[in-house]
């Protein structure tokens, strides 16, 4: 069973940075990160490979958010930059063991806990 444990996250000001990351129990193919809002359905974000190497950002925030491997920890990093209160959601990161570029959740076995993100002024 892979867990994924997630850290980072919390309340920022309009404008500011977060970096969130995830750490996988064991390596996975892929990892990607997703967020959920209220009233909204869940938006993917971004993923990353390890045997095809693929570095995905979604075209809606990738103008401010960036991902990336932490391969120290079999894990995806989350970087987000000129937060708006638009970005504010319960961010999580989701595995799986089969590579390629997945955008969509259900193509997803394991999921972290999930962190908060509250942008506000």
């Amino acid at each position: 069973q892979v867990e994924l444990v997630q850290s980072g996250g919390g309340s920022v000001q309009i404008g500011g940075s977060l970096t969130l990351s995830c750490t996988s129990s064991e390596r996975t193919n892929s990892l990607a990160w997703f967020r959920l809002a209220p009233g909204k359905e869940r938006e993917f974000l971004g993923v990353v490979t390890w045997e095809s190497k693929i570095r995905y950002t979604a075209k809606p925030v990738q103008d401010r958010f960036s991902v990336s491997r932490d391969d120290a920890n079999n894990g995806i990093i989350l970087r987000m930059n000129n937060l708006k209160p638009e970005d504010t959601a319960n961010y999580v990161c989701a595995a799986r063991k089969a590579g390629g570029l997945a955008t969509q959740s259900q193509e997803y076995d394991y999921w972290g806990q999930g962190t908060q993100v509250t942008v506000s002024s």
